[in-house]
């Protein structure tokens, strides 16, 4: 029955594009339903790629079913081959009682009210509590795989998200020669899958698959013409053409052994003799013989079958997932831009407090029943009214501070401006503040006044003009004439300035 199949196919493919049509009519509030919706959207249209891929295989007829059973229905009696159609459905339902039918107008409908309830949503066990619904990264497991890095620097959480996908040597503490390790190798691929994780759970209608090819492109290409700045081939930078690392100032030194940069010739030779430098030294020589052994000829025990470095291609599986994490980063700046804010705001916080919010976060994300009476929701209206008669300022969860807060920064003593336009600050540490930001400071300005930082404390327009005159002609008073600094001396030994002897002279007085 081919061509009941593909009549199947063709109705499940228009309620499947119903379906999507439903849900992208409505705009959810919340992101933890925005998300849900975009995972069922993405789940529909892979289904529709399959359900396409079914039908185009049955238009092609490759073993010639389709056009058998059109010929046999066309050539024969209609009415019996009805019949025997009939038989069959019943036979097979006789054989299969409780065979459930699928009702595709109710599978892709969108569920609301008590259905919506009592239905799990997609996304409730894909983050975790730090990454509230894909609004933040969490990177707490990937930042204990690099602090036990060995000579990796003792970052916090928090410089770790500003430099996580900065692989400067001088960055995390790690050289070249430190990457070519397996363990770095298990971090930074583990880094690379959690971003590729979270942008496939947080973009589930973007083609991701396609974002990491072309990112691999990017990086054939550049890896080809030796353009990764961190990764260059060390062979060719010994070359007269190769281009070295250019140190910070005049007078810095490189040391390509070490890849450290140092202030000075007297410093840099001072080092040459360390341990240190002699150990990176004896590793740099031996990774170039390694690589001067390539032209030799045969496979070596530095070399692979194709004539590339066996230490290089580690070097190129290490730089490409390096380089998909800085375009990963890149993809998703605002994420993380939030998750620092996100982590600055709960380092503030005690241990209560995050509690308290982690349950708020899912009890504006839960979906609640709608009231049976009007009555019970009137109830829950006026529950949801905060109570605040004293006009007290709110805090982080919506609600007002303490009183005893409220008094103790003296939040009630109004300080007004009439530089600012007789703007009124609430409080000691706003008013305070409000000298260094641009209301007030453009108010001196249309004063009149330039030098805004001699004007502190002065909120009064006659006060800061008087103090502004007062300034103004204490500068010109201490302004020296250049006629009076010159001394001159007549023939009779008398000492005057240069001005009241030209005078006189002009006089004939001497």
């Amino acid at each position: 029955m081919l061509l009941e199949e593909q009549r199947f196919l063709h109705e499940d493919l228009e309620r499947l594009e119903q379906g999507i049509a439903d849900r992208i009519g409505d705009e959810p509030k919340q992101i933890r339903d925005r998300l849900a919706r975009d995972h069922q959207i993405a789940q529909f249209l892979d289904r529709i790629s399959s359900q396409s891929a079914k039908l185009l295989s049955i238009y092609r007829d490759a073993d010639g079913s389709r056009s058998r059973e059109i010929q046999q229905i066309g050539s024969g009696d209609p009415m019996d081959e009805l019949y025997k159609q009939i038989a069959d459905v019943k036979s097979f339902h006789s054989r299969y009682p409780n065979e459930p039918v699928e009702n595709l107008e109710r599978a892709y409908r969108p569920r609301r009210g008590p259905d919506a309830d009592s239905e799990p949503s997609i996304v409730d066990t894909m983050f975790t509590g730090e990454e509230a619904f894909g609004r933040f990264f969490d990177l707490h497991t990937c930042h204990e795989l690099f602090l036990n890095l060995p000579n990796a620097k003792r970052l916090s959480y928090l410089q770790y998200l500003d430099s996580f996908d900065n692989f400067v040597a001088g960055v995390g503490g790690l050289k070249r020669s430190e990457k070519l390790t397996d363990q770095y190798f298990k971090y930074v691929g583990q880094l690379a899958l959690d971003l590729e994780t979270f942008l496939r759970k947080t973009r589930p209608l973007e083609n991701v698959d396609k974002v990491i090819v072309d990112f691999d492109k990017e990086f054939d290409a550049a890896w080809e013409k030796d353009e990764i700045a961190d990764w260059k081939n060390e062979e060719s930078s010994q070359k007269p053409s190769g281009t070295a690392k250019q140190p910070s100032s005049a007078e810095a030194v490189w040391c390509d052994d070490c890849e450290k940069e140092f202030k000075n010739e007297n410093v840099y030779k001072g080092h040459l003799s360390g341990k240190k430098h002699i150990r990176a030294a004896a590793e740099r020589a031996r990774r170039l013989q390694g690589t001067s052994d390539e032209g030799g000829g045969g496979t070596s025990n530095g070399t692979s079958q194709g004539g590339t470095p066996t230490y290089r291609l580690k070097e190129r599986a290490i730089a490409e997932r390096e380089f998909r994490v800085k375009r990963l980063a890149s993809a998703m700046s605002t994420e993380r831009s939030d998750t620092r804010v996100n982590v600055e705001r709960k380092q503030g916080m005690t241990e209560r407090e995050r509690q308290q919010e982690l349950e708020n976060l899912f009890s504006a994300t839960a979906p609640t029943s709608q009231a049976r009476d009007a009555e019970d929701g009137e109830e829950n209206d006026d529950e949801d009214k905060i109570y605040n008669p004293l006009k007290l300022p709110l805090a982080w969860d919506g609600k007002p501070i303490p009183f005893w807060l409220y008094k103790l920064h003296g939040l009630g003593v109004e300080f007004a401006c009439e530089i600012c336009g007789n703007f009124v600050y609430m409080g000691r540490r706003a008013f305070d503040k409000h000298f260094n930001e641009a209301r007030h400071i453009y108010g001196l300005k249309c004063l009149g006044v330039t030098n805004t930082s001699l004007f502190r404390d002065i909120t009064g327009i006659d006060e800061a003009l008087r103090l502004w005159e007062k300034i103004q002609k204490d500068k010109r008073k201490d302004k020296v004439d250049d006629g009076s600094v010159v001394q001159m001396e007549d023939a009779e030994g008398n000492v005057m300035p240069e001005k009241v002897y030209y005078d006189l002279q002009k006089q004939g007085l001497l």
